[in-house]
Parts: C-alpha cells; sequence; structure tokens
C-alpha cells in the first residue's frame, strides 16, 4: 500500500513538474529552449504532420480552401497547447490527491473523483464538497490552483506577445509585397524599384530588411508556434518574403553592376536566420543545391536589364550567383516545404501561382 502511495504521488510529481517546466520554457524563456521533455513540441509536430495531408483529404480541388484550413493550424495548436498542459496538470494532481485519499474528508472513493477535486483545485472553482484534512492535502490543493492561475496568466501575456509579433512581421510581409511583384520575387522586386524609380531608396529598404530579419529570428525561435501562423494575403508568407529579400541581395551581389552595401549585411543576418530557424524544425540540409537553372538565371539577367539595370559579366555572375545562393537556398527551400508556404519563383515548389487579379492589362 505505502508502496503505492509512493509511486503515485512520485508520478503526480513528475507529472507536475515536467508541464510547468514545459510552460515555463514555451512562455517564459524569451530565446530558443530545448525541445526534450517539452510535450507541447511533439503534439505540435504530431499534430502539423496530420494537418496537411487530412487538408488533402477534405479539400483537394480548392486551393483558397486549403490555405484556409491550414491557416486554422496556429490558433487551434494555440488551444491544444493550453489544454495539453491544463490535462497534464490534472492528470499529475489528481494522482497525488488520489494517493492522499484518506486525508480528504470524504474520502475519495474513486481516481475520477481525484480528478474533479484536482480540477476544482486547479481552476480555483472551490465548490468544498471535497475539503483537505491535512497540512499536506491543504497546501497541495494551493499548490494546484497557483498552478492553474499560473498557467493561464502567463498564457494570456504569451497570446498578446505572440499576436504583437506577428502583426509586426505581416507589416513588412505587405510592404514587400506591394514592392516585389505579385507573387512576389526577388526579380521582380528589383523590378519594381527600377520602374518606380525608387532604386535609390533601396539602402533604406535593406536596412529595414535586416530589422525584420533580426527580429524574424529572434521572435520565431523563443514562440516557434509564430511560424504556422499564415499571412491573410494571397502568395504571401514569412519564407517567401525572407526568400525574396535573400534573392534580391543575392542579384545585387552577383549580377548587378551598382549595389549597395546594405544588400550585403542584410544577406548575411538572412542566410542567418534561414539556417537558425531550418535547424530548429528539422529541415536543415547539407545539400548546396543552386535550386535555379542557367536558363532561369538568364531570364533574370534579361528582365533586370530590359527595365535598365547595368549587368556584370553573365559568366562571372552565374559562378558567383550559385556560391551565394547555394549557402541558402538548400535551407530556404525545406521551411517553405515543411510550412506549405505559397509557392513562388525559385522558392518552394517554383511553380507560380496564376490568378486573375495578377494579370496586368498592356
Amino acid at each position: 500500500m505505502v508502496a503505492m502511495q509512493t509511486l503515485a504521488i512520485t508520478f503526480g510529481v513528475l507529472l507536475v513538474a515536467l508541464s510547468l517546466a514545459d510552460v515555463f520554457q514555451s512562455v517564459v524563456v524569451p530565446r530558443a529552449v530545448g525541445r526534450r521533455l517539452r510535450p507541447s513540441f511533439y503534439m505540435s509536430r504530431v499534430t502539423w504532420f496530420l494537418w496537411p495531408r487530412l487538408m488533402w483529404v477534405i479539400y483537394p480541388r480548392s486551393s483558397d480552401r486549403r490555405e484556409d484550413f491550414l491557416a486554422m493550424f496556429a490558433p487551434f495548436n494555440l488551444v491544444l497547447t493550453l489544454m495539453l498542459w491544463s490535462l497534464l496538470m490534472l492528470i499529475g494532481y489528481g494522482s497525488i490527491f488520489f494517493a492522499l485519499r484518506e486525508s480528504i474528508h470524504p474520502e475519495l472513493a474513486t481516481l475520477p473523483e481525484a480528478f474533479y477535486f484536482a480540477g476544482a483545485s486547479f481552476f480555483t472553482i472551490g465548490f468544498g464538497d471535497f475539503v483537505g484534512n491535512t497540512g499536506w492535502t491543504r497546501l497541495i490543493s494551493l499548490a494546484a490552483g497557483a498552478s492553474g492561475f499560473g498557467v493561464i496568466s502567463t498564457t494570456t501575456a504569451y497570446l498578446f506577445a505572440i499576436f504583437g509579433a506577428f502583426q509586426t512581421r505581416e507589416q513588412f510581409v505587405v510592404t514587400v509585397g506591394a514592392r516585389a511583384g505579385s507573387p512576389p520575387s526577388g526579380v521582380g522586386f528589383l523590378e519594381v524599384a527600377q520602374l518606380t524609380h525608387t532604386v535609390g531608396g533601396l539602402a533604406e529598404i535593406m536596412r529595414g530588411a535586416q530589422r525584420w530579419a533580426a527580429t524574424l529570428m529572434e521572435t520565431h525561435l523563443a514562440y516557434p508556434i509564430l511560424a504556422y501562423f499564415r499571412s491573410s494575403h494571397d502568395d504571401e508568407s514569412w519564407v517567401g518574403t525572407l526568400g525574396t529579400l535573400l534573392d534580391a541581395s543575392t542579384m545585387l551581389l552577383s549580377t548587378v553592376a551598382e549595389y549597395d552595401g546594405e544588400a550585403k549585411i542584410f544577406h548575411t543576418i538572412g542566410r542567418h536566420a534561414t539556417y537558425d530557424l531550418a535547424r530548429y524544425f528539422h529541415v536543415d540540409s547539407e545539400s548546396q543545391d543552386v535550386g535555379v537553372t542557367l536558363a532561369e538565371f538568364n531570364e533574370a539577367c534579361d528582365r533586370l536589364e530590359k527595365c535598365g539595370y547595368t549587368l556584370r559579366d553573365r559568366a562571372e555572375s552565374w559562378d558567383r550567383f550559385r556560391a551565394i545562393r547555394g549557402a541558402y537556398a538548400p535551407n530556404l527551400n525545406s521551411l517553405a516545404r515543411f510550412f506549405e508556404a505559397p509557392p513562388l519563383r525559385w522558392i518552394g515548389d517554383r511553380s507560380i501561382l496564376i490568378r486573375p487579379h495578377h494579370v496586368q492589362k498592356p
């Protein structure tokens, strides 16, 4: 009997400690944390593994509905994570109370009654139908109430932090989308700058991109759920925006004769963000595949020349382009595939979405 009580209490304490540690690392710690012994991480990975597959079963023919379905994942996962933490703590405290059932009045007769008492304490309901008789049971009841209050309050603050970071991220995504064509691309970004006579402002845009990429890296590693939030606009995503800016900076560094040094600084930060995020989500690649054919590169060069850019020697530019883009393209494409990002030029599956509102009249 004593051995069973000790085992139940030990199990309950470990489960509560595991849950509280998961909450602390996920919500409070403002940096990337380890994934071991974190139930929420494994639940998110399993859920995301199933979610896109379920999407294709439900909406095999409607791309718009598939995108809407993917957009539901992050909010759903937030609620599911809170439920997981609460459930684990209820099971943990319920196991402890059941082991100490003789110290509770009236005595807990079944395990469901122990879970009920744990729930009443955790959610601070306090019906009073069960009451702890000893100091230990009363102390554990208070601990359960404090745990429940702490989880709810910190999660509420967590939501505000996530939505604030999401809005900041999306403001820049929309800005780049307006400057990079539709669907956005690195080549389109440079074309629009030339055609709108805003090439002189590229340095300022790249400085803004540097701040955005640094913020993206810090927030999405500290709060990984942010990476799953979809953009509210067609054919746009944080992965696509990062890739668009990296491709634009790569063309400036390798091909365009006049380039601004701010592009090189952004490229360093953007490549760092791509590598760290791909490694965190276990989609990093050792490949050096540039992901672009020579014909595609020449077509991009023709477009840039046509709109007024002066280009370097094609052969030398191609060699430099391959060396620069090969350092980030595999990880970028892995992120695009993992997060089911809308396909863009050179990013993801490299197809271009054709929609009626994208067709411009001559």
